[in-house]
C-alpha cells in the first residue's frame, strides 16, 4: 500500500481511509470465512429410517448453501479491502503537465494520482469547470491519452460530464479486446410477449457478461421467470458475486417457489477484455457457438434448467480467444427450427460471412424462421458478441 502525499486530502477523493478500517474489513472477511465453516462439512447421519435420513439431508443441503453464502461474502470483503486501499499519488512532473495542460481547455484539475482498481492501474483526479453546457468525460478521456501516451477511457462509475460541480473522475487503461454485441429476436405465433429475456453486464474490471434466460412455455408468465431470473442475477454479480455462486443461489430460490414458477434456463457467458479469456455457464440452455473465420467451436449445453433440484447443475466451459472471432448464444427455438441439430447450425455459421454482430443475428434468424415455412412455433433470441484484439496504432 502506498501512503498518499500531503496534497491528497481525504475530502478530495474519499480514498484515504486509516488502516484500521481496513483491518477491521478484513476481520469482518475472516469472521464470515469462520461462519461458513461452521455450516460447512461432510453428511454424516446415524437415522436408519427413509424420511429421517432424507429430512436430514436436506437440512445439511441447506447448510451447504449458506456456507457457500458465507465464503462468497468473505472473498468480496477481502478483494474490496486490497482495491480500495491500492493508491499512491503521482509524479510532481506528470502532476503538473495534467494540471497545465487541462487548465488550457479551460478545466480545474486537483490531486492527480494512481488507483490500482481490480487489478487495473486508474487515473483519478478532481475536475470542474465553467464552461457552459460542461464538457463530456469521453473528451477529458481522449485528451489524456494523447497527453500521457496512454489508452484511456472514463471510468463507468464516473460522471458522464464535467461541469461546475468538483467531482472525482477516474481514467482506466483501455483493454486489450473490444467487444460489439447484435441481437435478432421473434415471438411465438399467436403471442404478444416473449418469454426470452437477454441482458449485458459490463463491469470496471473489464468484463463483459451476455445472460439468456428462456422461460418455460411462452406469454407473460414464461416472461416474469426469464426476467426474474435476469433480474436477480445482474444484482448479485454487480456486489461482486462471482458466477458459479450466484448461479447456485438463484437456483435454491427456485426450488424453494417451485409452485409458483416455472424452471428457465440460465446462459452466462463472461468475457474478459484485458486478458481475452472467455467462460460459458449453462443451467438448460441449448448448444451455444463460437466462430472463428470459418472455423465454429460448439460450447455444449445438456444440463437442466434451474430450480429443478436443490444444487443446480452448471455446464461450465473456458477459452482464450485468439482475435477476431463471434460468440453466439441462442434459445433452443432456433435450433427446434432448423431441425434440432446442432450439426446444422454449425454447416450454416461456417458459411457466414458477415462480420457485423447485428446481421449474423438477423442472418440466423432468417434462416430459422425460414426453415419452418415462415411458422415461429417457439420464441426465439439470438445473441451474437463480436470480439476483435484492439489495434496498437488505435
Amino acid at each position: 500500500m502506498f501512503l498518499a502525499e500531503k496534497d491528497l486530502k481525504q475530502q478530495d477523493f474519499g480514498l484515504q481511509i486509516p488502516d484500521l478500517c481496513k483491518e477491521r474489513l478484513l476481520g469482518y472477511a475472516e469472521s464470515f470465512r469462520e461462519l461458513s465453516g461452521m455450516f460447512g462439512g461432510e453428511f454424516v447421519t446415524q437415522k436408519t429410517d427413509r424420511k429421517d435420513y432424507f429430512r436430514e439431508h436436506s437440512i445439511w443441503e441447506n447448510r451447504q448453501l449458506i456456507s457457500h453464502n458465507l465464503q462468497e461474502i468473505s472473498k468480496i470483503m477481502a478483494r474490496m479491502a486490497g482495491e480500495v486501499f491500492s493508491y499512491r499519488p503521482m509524479e510532481e512532473r506528470r502532476s503538473r503537465k495534467i494540471i497545465r495542460g487541462l487548465r488550457e481547455e479551460r478545466i480545474l484539475a486537483k490531486s492527480p494520482c494512481y488507483i490500482m482498481k481490480n487489478n487495473v492501474e486508474t487515473i483519478g483526479v478532481l475536475l470542474s469547470t465553467e464552461q457552459k453546457g460542461g464538457i463530456s468525460g469521453e473528451y477529458i478521456a481522449d485528451y489524456l491519452s494523447i497527453l500521457l501516451h496512454r489508452r484511456l477511457k472514463l471510468s463507468l462509475s464516473s460522471p458522464e460530464k464535467v461541469d461546475s460541480q468538483e467531482r472525482r473522475f477516474l481514467f482506466v487503461e483501455e483493454p486489450e479486446y473490444i467487444c460489439l454485441t447484435g441481437f435478432a429476436r421473434v415471438v411465438k405465433d399467436r403471442e404478444e410477449i416473449s418469454g426470452d429475456n437477454y441482458s449485458i453486464i459490463e463491469t470496471e474490471k473489464g468484463k463483459l457478461t451476455i445472460l439468456l434466460s428462456d422461460g418455460t412455455g411462452s406469454g407473460e408468465k414464461a416472461c416474469l421467470d426469464s426476467s426474474l431470473v435476469l433480474d436477480v442475477m445482474e444484482r448479485f454479480l454487480e456486489t461482486g458475486y462471482n458466477p458459479e455462486p450466484a448461479i447456485h443461489l438463484v437456483n435454491a430460490a427456485l426450488f424453494s417457489k417451485e409452485d409458483t414458477i416455472g424452471h428457465p434456463t440460465l446462459d452466462l457467458c463472461n468475457i474478459d477484455l484485458y486478458n481475452g479469456v472467455w467462460e460459458s455457464y449453462k443451467c438448460g440452455g441449448c448448444a451455444s457457438f463460437l466462430k472463428r473465420g470459418n472455423r465454429v467451436r460448439r460450447i455444449n449445453g445438456g444440463s437442466l434448467p434451474l430450480g429443478f433440484f436443490r444444487q443446480s447443475d452448471i455446464c461450465k466451459e473456458q477459452g482464450q480467444l485468439e482475435g477476431k472471432e463471434y460468440l453466439i448464444l441462442m434459445t433452443d427455438g432456433v435450433l427446434e427450427a432448423i431441425g434440432d441439430r446442432e450439426e446444422h447450425m454449425e454447416d450454416f455459421l461456417r458459411g457466414i460471412t458477415e462480420e457485423n454482430p447485428r446481421e449474423i443475428a438477423e442472418k440466423m434468424m432468417q434462416r430459422a424462421i425460414m426453415a419452418n415455412e415462415g411458422h415461429i412455433r417457439d420464441d426465439m433470441t439470438i445473441v451474437v458478441a463480436g470480439i476483435w484484439e484492439r489495434e496498437e496504432n488505435e
